[in-house]
């Protein structure tokens, strides 16, 4: 997932985040404008951590190719035990930086070339348009320009589901293309794995191998896994989040999960979303990345040539007129490379990348021009402070505190939130009264049970079932997806042919069903999420049920 601006709650959390000791920072190699840098971040983000009631937070902060800052704030669950700078995070589409590396390790070696077919290394690649099927690249799977649109094909492995990689790369061709190819960009994690199959397929290595020998072993990063499965919920922030009422992303803060893998198994999609670190080895990668490949002992994982790849702009993602007093941080221009977005912010530089999971926020920015970056994990789901972490951080890098703050990025989140959350309020009201007012559906509710089959996705199951005795006796519709295991619950009549579900597990996004009903029967169904808020990744809208 990538890092996205969400609206969260309508209450306050309670939680207080409480930090721990200071770890070894090198201070060694640090000046003392690296520790007063330092000391103004650790300032930072105690106040942003704070006004947010994060559980916990993790920064890591580069200069010069030494650690300047790695430290853990808060607890691992609310009310838990205290974090430090080795517990581990999710960090989601973070990876995407880390595949590109793969592939440009195998470009240096002469085994893959960005501008070559994905065909030349994949030879059963298709699309669903099959014009393109020889035509898309592999520089192309990386920039979010083959024309999928917004999160694409994620139901195949969002939320937790149970296919794996070959499966994943079966639905491909089913999947629906909605816009031109290469014209505008759309987030789009299914590339991802298929770029995590050309590493497999050149270099003889599944992906998790390759990137564990080739860079995760050179870096030393001996506490990083790059599939979450095997983090050990002792040593992990665990994940939280709002379950509302009304609305996902609304109501009190609380732990969603006792474990990483419970709410963000990404195994089979791992080269789009699978890291799991901290700010100590996160610090190590941000170090290379700056250096352009470079080790300090002067081996290199990937050549200058490569890392200057990696940074052009492949596809604008936004434009505007830039900065105003209230958008201070606006760009110019966005752009999308190659596992990286690269932007101008305060008319420098700034390559970022987010990740998103349930539970989890994060991110990872450099700017190159200072010889600067930093991270930032978060084990809760409030995309205002990661927005305010970003920002901010960058700012206090960039000189434009010294004097006082520039722009309040923390008070500013807090509005945005506050407003963000009256908005799906009322949203969630009015969602509510057109289902009391909803006419009946036409036909009987068993007419429409039975198995009903997307092309990419598979099996939906819709069930009658009868429930009590006598007056109480009661039919209900039940719904399935066969392959995701928190996808079940009863369908609920909603608007004429509209139906809705309630998910049991309410960390999911229900879904509205339409059926289309010809001759007296149902003969295809549409869905789309319910909550204006939910995320991409619930891509219901790419479903095109018929009735098997």
């Amino acid at each position: 997932m990538t890092f996205r601006l969400t609206r969260r709650a309508a209450l306050a959390s309670s939680a207080v985040c409480a930090a721990t000791a200071l770890p070894s920072l090198g201070h060694a190699h640090a000046t003392n404008d690296s520790a007063d840098v330092a000391a103004q971040i650790d300032t930072f983000v105690r106040r942003a951590a704070e006004a947010f009631g994060q559980p916990a937070v993790s920064v890591a902060v580069v200069k010069d190719g030494q650690p300047i800052l790695t430290r853990g704030y808060g607890v691992r669950a609310l009310g838990g035990a205290a974090i430090d700078e080795h517990t581990l995070f999710a960090i989601a589409s973070n990876t995407k930086a880390v595949t590109c590396a793969a592939l440009s390790i195998l470009i240096d070696e002469g085994k893959v070339k960005w501008d070559e077919p994905v065909r030349t290394y994949l030879p059963g690649f298709s699309l669903s348009k099959p014009e393109l099927n020889d035509m898309v690249t592999v520089r192309d799977l990386v920039s979010h320009r083959i024309g999928f649109g917004l999160g694409a094909g994620d139901l195949l492995f969002w939320p937790n589901g149970d296919r794996t990689r070959a499966e994943i790369m079966a639905a491909i061709p089913h999947v629906p293309i909605e816009d031109s190819f290469r014209t505008t960009y759309h987030y789009c994690n299914l590339m991802f794995v298929a770029a995590g199959e050309v590493v497999a397929a050149a270099s003889g290595m599944s992906w998790e191998e390759f990137v564990q020998a080739r860079i995760l072993t050179p870096l030393g990063m001996t506490e990083t896994l790059p599939v979450m499965t095997d983090a050990d919920p002792a040593t992990s922030a665990l994940p939280h989040g709002r379950l509302g009422p009304p609305l996902r992303y609304q109501g009190e803060l609380q732990t969603i999960g006792q474990s990483i893998q419970e709410v963000w198994d990404w195994s089979a999609a791992g080269a789009a979303g699978g890291f799991v670190t901290n700010p100590v080895d996160w610090a190590k990668w941000i170090a290379v990345q700056l250096n352009k490949g470079q080790l300090p002992n002067g081996q290199r994982l990937w050549s200058e040539a490569r890392a200057n790849e990696m940074w052009r702009p492949n596809i604008i993602v936004s434009n505007s007129a830039g900065p105003t007093p209230d958008l201070p941080g606006r760009s110019i221009a966005a752009t999308y490379a190659t596992g990286w977005q690269v932007m101008d912010y305060r008319g420098e530089r700034l390559i970022t990348h987010g990740g998103g999971a349930p539970g989890y926020i994060s991110g990872t920015v450099l700017l190159p021009g200072r010889n600067v970056g930093y991270s930032y994990f978060t084990n809760a789901e409030e995309g205002m402070l990661t927005r305010a972490l970003r920002s901010g951080i960058a700012d206090i890098l960039m000189g434009s505190t010294r004097n006082g703050p520039a722009f309040d990025w923390v008070a500013d989140g807090v509005r945005l939130r506050d407003e963000g959350n009256a908005r799906s309020i009322e949203a969630a009201a009015e969602i509510d009264a057109k289902q009391a007012a909803g006419a009946a559906p036409s036909l009987p509710l068993e007419a429409y049970a039975g198995t009903w089959r997307d092309p990419w996705y598979g099996d939906i199951v819709i069930s009658a079932r009868t429930t009590g005795r006598g007056r109480n006796r009661r039919t209900g519709l039940h719904l399935d997806f066969t392959r995701t295991k928190a996808l079940k619950g009863p369908l609920e009549t909603y608007d004429g042919e509209t139906f809705r579900t309630r998910f049991p597990d309410r960390r999911e996004e229900d879904t509205f069903v339409t059926f289309k009903v010809e001759n007296g029967a149902p003969v295809s169904a549409t869905m789309k999420a319910v909550s204006p808020d939910a995320d991409f990744s619930y891509d219901y809208q790419d479903l095109r049920l018929t009735k098997a």
